[in-house]
């Protein structure tokens, strides 16, 4: 009756034995190359209430923004069987046309602009 929880409590604490000295046994290296930031673009090394790149926040907005309007054109072109293709044709160039108009605004308010001078 007690076979399956020794069983289980013997594999538990074997595991947690193993885990517990691999990890005070390892070696620990603060090599330069696991110091560097890697894809987010926060230095690993400054506090965890540091400021963050407004750049990259609002590049990442944007790519948001125009990733869910490029999935809205998928309804639009499943709509070709239903409807008279004048109305499909309406509608993706009017979807396209404000999806066009506020990627000229955003350039011209320099949010495309990454590098100032």
């Amino acid at each position: 009756m007690f076979l399956p929880l020794l069983a289980f409590s013997s594999a538990l604490s074997s595991l947690l034995i193993i885990v517990f000295v691999l990890t005070s046994y390892s070696p620990y290296s603060n090599s330069e190359e696991k110091l560097t930031p890697f894809e987010c673009g926060f230095d690993p090394l400054s506090g965890m209430r540091s400021p963050f790149s407004t750049r990259f926040f609002l590049l990442i907005v944007l790519f948001l923004i125009f990733d869910i309007e490029v999935a809205l054109l998928f309804p639009i072109l499943s709509m070709a069987s239903t409807s008279s293709p004048f109305f499909i044709i309406l509608a993706l160039v009017l979807f396209l046309t404000i999806l066009l108009f506020g990627m000229f605004h955003e350039w011209n308010e320099g949010a495309l602009d990454w590098i100032t001078s």
